[in-house]
């Protein structure tokens, strides 16, 4: 088992392809989009390219989609299913708890799992993010466990890199905002007329707040670069990925102003169904680690 098992929650928004080369056990979250008074329920847990794209061309034609979090009996049954397999260590990321109950379900849950199965250790990580930001903690914990490290010390090593994480997330407008209540109506009819991006980032708690709005999405990716250079990201270690919600023409823009200016092509990826829904269509976001913790 490479030495310690490796889970999260399906908002860390990583490709079938790297979970299954690397064997991280995801626990899927749900969604229910309604469109035309027809409910369907999904599984956030997308083989294709095609149907990222076509869940935000359900959007977009006035579908609206809303979630469910895992709550503790899906996180009981995920652990002591691999307790039952033989793990002995794992390390768990959750959704933030800023953001939903998931990070304390993993938690209780883990705990009574330990109990019934003394021989496993189970290391709950909240990764106070969501999207790419969870999905970068995943991704380094693949990377030290590949160096020999125990499921302790990459806990030890992982547990306060969320912090250093810092956010540009570009909505494409205020709708799906206002639905989820962090802005006003009035605020989402005058944006939607003035086209005004909102830019969000994660608190310290995994908390989003808005830290400003932009006219158009060019300005808003001349603000991620001015943020940048006030809070340059590391060279060891480089963490600097984009994310977007079909709109892979903007997130490639955007890697290619970061790639002038930095000498590094992020990787650039499309969000899962779950925190696209709360997002919407036609964002881009950004993440890059840097030695100061973030002060949104």
């Amino acid at each position: 088992m490479n030495g310690f098992l490796i889970s999260s929650d399906s908002t860390c928004d990583l490709y079938i392809d790297y979970v299954k080369e690397h064997d991280i056990r995801i626990v899927p979250l749900t969604y229910t989009m309604e469109k035309e008074g027809a409910l369907t329920e999904g599984l956030d847990d997308f083989t294709d390219y095609s149907q990222y794209v076509d869940f935000y061309k359900q959007l977009r034609e006035g579908g609206f989609s809303r979630t469910s979090m895992l709550n503790y009996d899906h996180h009981f049954l995920h652990f002591r299913k691999l307790a039952e397999e033989g793990a002995e260590n794992i390390l768990h990321f959750s959704l933030s708890s800023g953001l939903s109950t998931t990070a304390q379900a993993a938690k209780d849950a883990a705990a009574d799992v330990m109990k019934e199965y003394p021989s496993c250790k189970i290391y709950p990580v909240d990764s106070y993010a969501a999207t790419i930001g969870q999905g970068a903690l995943v991704k380094e914990a693949v990377r030290l466990r590949a160096e020999g490290k125990s499921a302790r010390d990459t806990y030890e090593a992982v547990k306060d890199i969320p912090f250093h994480i810092q956010y540009s997330i570009i909505a494409n407008d205020l709708y799906y905002l206002k639905k989820g209540g962090r802005v006003s109506a009035f605020a989402a009819a005058a944006g939607t007329v003035l086209k005004i991006k909102p830019v969000l980032s994660f608190t310290n708690e995994g908390k989003l707040t808005v830290v400003e709005k932009c006219k158009g999405m060019k300005k808003a990716f001349s603000w991620t670069l001015e943020k940048m250079k006030r809070f340059p990201p590391v060279e060891e270690g480089r963490m600097i990925w984009i994310v977007h919600t079909d709109a892979e023409e903007e997130a490639n823009e955007l890697a290619a102003m970061v790639e002038e200016k930095w000498g590094y092509r992020p990787d650039v990826t499309i969000m899962g169904p779950v925190i696209g829904s709360h997002v919407g269509p036609g964002s881009v976001s950004m993440i890059w680690k840097t030695k100061e913790e973030r002060q949104d």
